[in-house]
């Protein structure tokens, strides 16, 4: 029987051992992530684990409540202390579960604290990090994590302030920004015409038509672009088709903004029209985009209303409508006009079909390694059964070589660990290969190299960094 969590963690032969000590301390590249480039800029230190660890994490939030836990000691008034023995009293009953996991690992690699967290050591662990907790800020956990860039989640109407200052006082760590339009595309949502009235304000213009609202969109990428954003973000319920029977897009925002109804057609000719227009300006500035789409947001209407978004109650897609990626990526080829792209889909049944689909659209047109793929296992599959499928797939269906590797999607600062998490898993999927013959050990070189290019030099290069 192995001792939990040692250095062999995952890592079930040799050939895995040896894979893993070739990426282990390779920097992170943290392509996606909700982090506040503000709390960075002030090195914001936190008082104790629930700050750092619950105040803004649904996936705890979640796993407490299927536990029976009170909201109050979740989302309510309840001390730190408390909310934080009532995250001790569930963390034994979360075996097999991802957070068991994480939490672990960040425990052990940032606050250097190698104990299970229980009721029984609720108390000593929380003592224990709050004094690690009080000599360390933001900064410090990013360095002590070998952090070299992470890329933050903005939407269009930001000022982007604090990565400006970031970026002025050189800060070793480079905090980017990626565009984020989901507001300016979710027409059928409320507060949609409020919020292309702040975003007029913010590109300093008027939006009266389909083109207004273009020159907008592209006046705030410009400013992005000149804050070193080298991404964009767009997380879609679902992916919209094209109708040629419905509304165009430029009569569909006309009949919205006067207050017109319109149909779930009409609203998808719009969604798609703004894809492929923002598509065609991201490939014009080298940008790269991603596609994140297939989940159910707020389907509990009481809690929804109670807590608020983004609070543990969304859930996987069933329908993603994968299929109409097909027209979007196929318009942006037709016109030359195809950027970087990823592709996630909340629902792991896509994974085979986002593959193929990925090597349909990798021509020479640009030569770009993996210009076209799949995106790393993502919210509900970012745990060991869900890394090993997408890689897996990926490998099966695409040379891994290609892959870009990790990302945390987190708000957490600690959550690095998920970046050590998958490059064990990634490890010991290539070593296990040659344990079992199925690689041959005269070209290990190679699966180092493939080790080193999925945990680091490729999303390096991808993104231009």
């Amino acid at each position: 029987m192995k001792k939990f969590m040692q250095d062999d963690f995952l890592l079930q032969t040799p050939s895995a051992q040896k894979l893993y000590a070739a990426v282990s301390d390779t920097p992170i590249i943290d392509y996606h992530c909700h982090l506040d480039a503000k709390e960075i800029y002030e090195n914001v230190k936190f008082e104790n684990l629930t700050e750092a660890w619950l105040k803004a994490d649904h996936y705890k939030w979640r796993a407490m409540r299927n536990m029976g836990v009170s909201e109050e000691l979740i989302t309510g008034n309840a001390s730190d202390y408390d909310k934080f023995v009532a995250w001790a009293t569930v963390m034994p009953y979360l075996a097999g579960n991802p957070l068991y996991h994480f939490s672990h690992l960040e425990l052990k690699k940032y606050l250097g604290i190698d104990e299970a967290l229980s009721p029984e050591t609720a108390e000593k662990i929380w003592n224990m990090a709050k004094n690690v907790l009080s000599d360390t800020g933001a900064r410090q956990i990013m360095e002590k994590a070998n952090v070299e860039a992470v890329i933050t989640t903005n939407d269009p109407t930001e000022t982007l302030e604090y990565h400006v200052k970031l970026k002025k006082e050189n800060f070793r760590i480079k905090v980017l920004p990626a565009f984020r339009p989901d507001k300016a595309l979710n027409i059928e949502k409320p507060g949609f015409n409020a919020y292309v009235k702040v975003l007029a304000a913010s590109a300093g213009t008027e939006i009266t038509d389909l083109d207004s609202l273009k020159y907008a969109l592209k006046t705030r990428l410009d400013y992005f672009v000149s804050s070193d954003a080298v991404a964009s973000d767009h997380g879609l319920d679902y992916v919209p088709a094209y109708s040629s029977e419905a509304l165009s897009a430029e009569t569909v925002f006309g009949c919205v903004l006067s207050g017109k109804p319109v149909t779930k057609a009409d609203t998808d000719n719009f969604k798609f029209e703004m894809l492929r227009f923002l598509g065609t300006e991201y490939y014009k500035r080298g940008m790269v985009m991603e596609i994140h789409f297939g989940c159910v947001r707020n389907p509990n209407s009481v809690t929804f209303a109670q807590i608020g978004a983004d609070s543990g109650f969304d859930c996987i897609r069933r329908d993603t409508d994968a299929d109409n990626l097909f027209a979007l990526l196929d318009a942006l080829r037709s016109a030359n006009a195809l950027p970087k792209t990823l592709l996630f889909s909340l629902n792991p049944a896509d994974n085979d079909f986002l593959v193929s689909l990925s090597g349909a659209f990798n021509d020479d047109a640009d030569g770009i390694k993996g210009k076209v793929q799949q995106g790393s296992a993502w919210w509900f599959n970012d745990h060991f059964d869900g890394m090993n499928k997408q890689i897996s797939t990926y490998a099966a269906g695409m040379p891994i070589d290609s892959f870009i590797g990790m990302l945390t999607d987190s708000r957490s600062l600690l959550s690095y660990a998920r970046h050590d998490y998958f490059r064990r898993i990634l490890a010991n999927y290539l070593g296990n290969l040659v344990e079992s013959g199925m690689y041959p050990e005269n070209c290990f070189g190679y699966l180092e190299k493939i080790a080193r290019d999925v945990a680091y030099e490729n999303v390096k290069a991808y993104f231009n960094l």
